[in-house]
């Protein structure tokens, strides 16, 4: 039966009157209807060409064709249960082992990014038959009610923090306490650590983990400082803890340096890594790496896990074959080369427009902190979603902000996201920014 093709007007009616209001659209007032899209690129209704700074998720490009056939050729064979066995789990388990340190050499794969967090929550607490769990200020590592109870960004809004759950300074050396005149930012921020977890034992309570994004991206596109990571798991460690390391939104080369973010921290190695978005290139493919130690644990509480789906043969078949493109088509290469570029070019914009304050980020994990007063790093909340507004209205790019004050534009796009790209994201937004100056629009003070 052919799909009824709907008006934009009617599609966007039928939504608001089928689908939870609290699912959100970008750009609500005057949402993009997508009906195709391809590499970086996204096509509506009439053709329109969007360059899409967003989809972190479509990891390779959108409907990478190396991607779409891997899907169709497994779809046509066989899609099953994963009690039944089949080597696309194991020989994509043997691939995502290699991009790892060895001690992380057990994997348990799963549908979503918040499963596999409310998976390596369990997995701690079984291992270390502790509950209580560190997080930073300002995260957010998913959707389901374990997770929105170890995610600030959500708890602060709804039921408050649990007893069980406490909250770290994020490392955030623009805004935060420790600076980048700070001499060693890194220790300064992980001593507020041991702090918290000495306060936690004065209560009479014990560590089972600490939680983060190895680079925090709800907080703001937060680049941790030199040997935090290392000496936090050091006081996590003798407290009895473990060190999870939430790679769901940076993983897979996004810094183009390394293959997973926590690896900027040099030779440091989590206890449990956490992944998804990318791995599926937008097909639901998720995962847990822990060590021998933790899964053996895990293994002997008696009770058995299952997952219907996670790690069935299509979901496998897919990211075996991101893995493929991400090497055959270097992308970690071109996330290293369009990254510098891109910061290159924002930080020449940042001299020209007192409104950028920072400019920070690492391969195609960017962000622009905009401010009202750089000297006391005010946030230019109702800029930052003005330029965004005007980024679609005006050139069909999409964009989007993050930080606690929705203040910085963040770059996550498709690693297939080019040098020209980026120039001409720069381009536009320079006229943005011109424009405000030479109408002396002040949005902080309700011009608009």
């Amino acid at each position: 039966m052919a799909v009824e093709k709907l008006k934009k007007e009617d599609t966007f009616a039928m939504r608001k009157r089928l689908i939870g209001q609290s699912c959100k659209l970008f750009y609500s007032d005057d949402p993009v209807k997508i009906l195709r899209a391809r590499g970086q690129y996204l096509f509506d209704e009439n053709g329109k060409k969007y360059l899409d700074c967003i989809s972190n998720v479509h990891h390779v490009g959108h409907c990478h064709p190396n991607v779409t056939k891997a899907a169709a050729a497994q779809m046509e064979l066989l899609n099953t249960n994963t009690r039944f066995l089949h080597d696309n789990m194991v020989l994509y388990a043997d691939r995502l082992a290699s991009t790892l340190p060895d001690k992380l050499c057990v994997f348990y794969f799963v549908n979503s990014g918040s499963e596999a967090n409310d998976l390596a929550l369990r997995l701690a607490q079984q291992y270390t038959q502790h509950r209580d769990v560190i997080v930073l200020d300002h995260a957010y590592h998913g959707h389901l009610m374990s997770l929105i109870d170890i995610s600030p960004y959500k708890f602060r809004k709804l039921a408050g923090q649990k007893k069980w759950v406490h909250v770290a300074p994020l490392p955030d050396t623009y805004r935060g306490t420790y600076r980048e005149d700070h001499p060693n930012p890194g220790q300064a921020y992980a001593d507020k650590v041991k702090d918290l977890i000495d306060e936690v034992h004065g209560k009479g309570r014990k560590i089972c983990a600490f939680f983060a994004e190895s680079l925090p991206s709800v907080g703001g596109q937060i680049i941790l400082p030199q040997g935090y990571s290392a000496k936090v798991a050091e006081y996590v460690h003798a407290a009895g803890g473990v060190f999870v390391a939430d790679e769901v939104q940076t993983g897979f080369g996004r810094v183009g340096s390394h293959f997973w973010a926590f690896q900027l921290q040099g030779g440091f190695c989590p206890d449990i890594v956490t992944m998804g978005k990318p791995m599926g290139n937008g097909h639901p493919l998720a995962c847990v790496a822990t060590t021998a130690e933790i899964a053996g644990a895990f293994t002997a509480n008696g009770v058995e896990y299952f997952n219907t789906f996670g790690g069935n043969p299509v979901s496998c078949a897919i990211g075996l074959a991101v893995l493929d493109v991400i090497e055959e088509e270097d992308l970690r290469g071109n996330a290293t080369r369009v990254g510098a570029h891109l910061k290159e070019l924002l930080a020449n914009l940042q001299a020209r427009h007192e409104i950028i304050g920072d400019v920070r980020g690492v391969g195609l994990f960017v962000g622009i902190d905009l401010v009202t007063d750089r000297d006391k790093r005010t946030p230019a909340t109702k800029t930052a979603a003005w330029v965004v507004k005007r980024l679609k209205m005006d050139h069909q790019i999409c964009v989007s902000t993050d930080g606690p004050w929705e203040s910085v534009l963040k770059f996550k796009p498709p690693m297939c996201f080019s040098l020209e790209d980026a120039e001409l994201v720069v381009q536009c937004i320079d006229r943005i920014l011109t424009d405000m100056t030479a109408n002396d629009l002040r949005l902080e003070k309700e011009d608009i």
